[in-house]
């Protein structure tokens, strides 16, 4: 171990990305430039629609804008580099740059989970204590929700950093991916990994499963009231509610386990791969929709954008 930690460390990487699918770069380059482009477009629509309309200026739609910003940004730590990658022969990334995209990318992942967190104990105020649902979630505690999932966020991620760092790379250097991801790092260092591994199970746990531990009691909370309410039609609007924001943990958590999870072998590379499309490049595309299309409040917030868009034009 010791001749190889004093081998030449690597200073850059090889990231081969969606090399092994070499005749469908063109058509591949296509769709996730259209993904891209289509998150963006959305969560910067969505933001709009939420600061501009008077009628969701309340906590739950505050938070859905935190979050459309979040996913921006949570792309954009991957997509852009994929996407230049796709028609360079050699696919560098250097050993800092990888780092400070892993940094990232990290951040806004574990921020994500956070605010998702914070998102479900927003509903279970507004289901279960309907009464008190301003007084409890006033504008002062939602901005410090959202400063606290990002400052805990970045925190973990920093945590993260300050131990990759201290691992040691002298080869090989080629990354089967199309991001610098922490499994496919670990795999490639020379060092022994053993207290990052044990770090990182320690992160998952405060972050990954408690998040999902209080999400699960809040939405116990609120199943059980529902089930309290008399009326069908009243269950079903408080269940609308609910609906998007339990598909999209659902879909977050669910991807995310998958790949950490995961045993990495070698006949799991691929899939492992697939799964990170879905929850880099795929979810955070999805989450407007997923918020848009079940809201009736958000319909009718763009019926009456598109009234005034009308009314401008004539």
């Amino acid at each position: 171990m010791t001749g190889r930690r004093n081998s030449t460390m690597i200073m850059k990487f090889i990231l081969l990305g969606f090399s092994e699918f070499p005749k469908l770069t063109i058509v591949l380059f296509s769709v996730f430039l259209g993904i891209y482009l289509m998150t963006v477009s959305w969560n910067v629509g969505l933001i709009t629609l939420i600061r501009t309309d008077s009628n969701l200026r309340t906590p739950m739609y505050f938070f859905l804008s935190y979050l459309s910003l979040l996913d921006i940004c949570y792309v954009s730590t991957t997509a852009p580099k994929m996407l230049s990658d796709f028609f360079k022969e050699h696919k560098f990334i250097s050993f800092m740059g990888c780092t400070m995209q892993y940094f990232f990318f990290s951040g806004l992942g574990l921020t994500e989970c956070c605010l998702l967190t914070a998102m479900a104990y927003d509903r279970y105020a507004a289901i279960c204590n309907p009464l008190l649902y301003t007084a409890i979630m006033s504008p002062t505690l939602c901005v410090q929700m959202v400063a606290a999932s990002c400052v805990t966020g970045f925190f973990g991620s920093f945590i993260q950093l300050c131990a990759l760092l201290q691992l040691h790379f002298c080869g090989p250097n080629i990354i089967n991916h199309f991001f610098c991801d922490l499994p496919q790092l670990l795999i490639l260092s020379c060092s022994d990994t053993l207290f990052f591994q044990v770090l990182l199970s320690v992160i998952t746990i405060i972050f990954g499963f408690s998040s999902a531990l209080i999400i699960m009691i809040s939405y116990g909370y609120i199943i059980t009231t529902i089930l309290k309410i008399t009326s069908a039609e009243g269950r079903a609007k408080a269940f609308n509610t609910c609906a998007s924001h339990l598909t999209a943990v659902t879909l977050f958590f669910g991807s995310g386990i998958f790949v950490y999870l995961y045993p990495n072998s070698d006949d799991s590379l691929s899939q492992n791969k697939l799964a990170s499309v879905l929850y880099t490049v795929v979810i955070p595309m999805l989450n407007p929709l997923i918020y848009s299309m079940r809201n009736q409040e958000i319909k009718d917030a763009l019926n009456r954008r598109k009234k005034r868009i009308f009314s401008w034009c004539n």
